[in-house]
This record gives C-alpha cells, structure tokens and sequence, in this order.
C-alpha cells in the first residue's frame, strides 16, 4: 500500500513512499473515488516514475501549472525509459525542456498548424539519443492519441543531446554566479522590451532555469556538436533575425562574464527562448 498524495485524473496520481520520496503512478482507474490520504493497492500500478531529486519533484509542480498531466507522466515515461535502458544521465531542466516541447507539438497538431522538424539528422553520432527519441516518439504517439511523424525523432534526441550530464554540485553555479548571470540576461532582455508578464511569465521562468542549470552544459562539445549547431544557427537566423541578436547578445555577455566556453548548441536554445518571448514570426 502506498499513499496518495495528489490525484491527477483517474489514470494516474502522485504518491507517497516514505522518507520523503515521492512517485508519479499511472494505472486503469487508479485515481478513480480517491483522494489524497488514501491508500492505494501497489498491484494496481501498471508504471512507477520515481522522482529521484527535489529538482524533479520542483519541476513536477512547475510543469503542472499550465501543461497537461498526460503530457507530463508521457515526459516522465520517455526519462524513465532512457535512465533504465541506456543507464543516461540526464540533468533535471530536461523535463521542463521536453514536456514544453511535447505539448507545444501536440498544440500544433490539434490546429493543424504542425509541420516536420527541419533539425538535420545526426543518428550516426548521437545513436544513443535517437533510440531514446525512437521509443520516446511511440510513447507519445500513444498515450496522446497522435501520429507525429518519424522527423519527430530529431527533435527528441536534440533535448537529450542538450541535456546529457549528471546532478552533482559541479553541475551547478554558485549561487553568486546563478544571480549575476540572471540579472545580467533579465538586463539585456530589459534593454529590448523583454519583460516578464502575466502572458510570457511560463516562458520567461522556463528561461531563468534553463540558465541555472547553465554549468552542467559548460564545455560539453564536441566536432559533431560544432558542425551541428552552424547548420542551425544559419537557418535560425535567417529565420528569427531579431531574436537571433538578442540571444547571440546574451550569449557572448556570459562568456565574457564565465570566462568559459559555452557549447554552440546553447545559442540554439537562447534562440528559441527569446522567439517565445518575443512572438518573432519566422522570416522563411
């Protein structure tokens, strides 16, 4: 028996394991006439998602804000399955960049609006992550009732490429450096009409954490990175040219300021952040 913290829908539900552990449960009818403090039978849990760190647990309430549960425990089943599988080491940010990645995926393929990735394919040097995204494409598919196409895979592997690495202190910024670096981005955003309000406020906090998990990615590159991010960075600029400048602006700002290295790929990602912010309309 295990105890029911939160109900998410009949399906599935957070539960309580004892020393303040905490997992996500999914199984037919679970949740159904419970409630929190309720004891729920362990056979009738058909999948188990630990959170294995309070950064999972925090990213869990943060997603739950405004996606949908059903993209989130499908997030949480396509991590879990890299973690057993493979035995990948993933840094926690990874949850918030793909479940915004599903659910902005199945948005568009609600409205028709969805068209396939146009990330290059790069299966030779990154096997690993596109059996991640192969199974993670199915998963999807499945639990939300869609049919993305097989370029959909691209897209997949590219969180896991980006987010490779371990949770341990080195991962982190000094709480000096994670401020500094904040209100170094918050200013150049400031400097170009960028601020946080009631309608960008999920985006920008997306943006704030996706930086204080910046040390984890700090020299992580390789030449297949490299030849990677150009073909991208030349495309997101042609087609995003206003935030392509903000984010080229804060990225150079922070290796001034690191005196470190970032890898390209983290340019990419400062792109697509400022875009949201920004609602660029894409130029090609």
């Amino acid at each position: 028996m295990v105890e029911i913290a939160q109900v998410f829908n009949n399906n599935s539900a957070l539960v309580n394991l004892g020393d303040h552990k905490q997992a996500i449960v999914k199984g037919k009818g679970i949740g159904f006439h419970m409630t929190k403090g309720s004891n729920l039978e362990s056979n009738k849990i058909e999948k188990i998602f630990y959170l294995d760190t309070k950064g999972s647990q925090e990213n869990l309430f943060f997603l739950m804000k405004d996606i949908p549960i059903d993209v989130v425990t499908t997030t949480y089943e396509i991590i879990d399955y890299a973690k057993k599988k493979f035995d990948y080491n993933v840094l926690d940010y990874v949850y918030i960049t793909l479940s915004d990645h599903i659910f902005g995926s199945y948005r568009r393929y609600l409205s028709h609006t969805y068209s396939e990735s146009l990330v290059p394919d790069m299966s030779n040097q990154y096997t690993t992550e596109y059996l991640i995204a192969s199974h993670g494409l199915d998963v999807i598919n499945k639990n939300l009732g869609v049919n993305f196409p097989e370029s959909e895979i691209k897209s997949i592997a590219l969180h896991f490429i980006n987010a490779r690495g371990e949770e341990n202190q080195e991962n982190h910024l000094k709480k000096s450096e994670t401020i500094d670096i904040n209100q170094i981005v918050k200013a150049i955003l400031i400097d170009n009409n960028i601020f946080r309000e009631e309608g960008n406020g999920n985006y920008y906090d997306r943006f704030m954490i996706h930086l204080q998990y910046l040390t984890g990615r700090l020299d992580d590159q390789t030449d297949e990175d490299e030849e990677f991010s150009e073909k991208l960075e030349k495309e997101m600029q042609d087609s995003y040219p206003i935030s392509f400048k903000i984010a080229k602006d804060i990225y150079i700002t922070i290796q001034n300021k690191l005196n470190r290295k970032l890898s390209s790929n983290e340019l990419l990602y400062f792109i697509i952040h400022i875009q949201r912010l920004t609602h660029e309309k894409s130029k090609s």
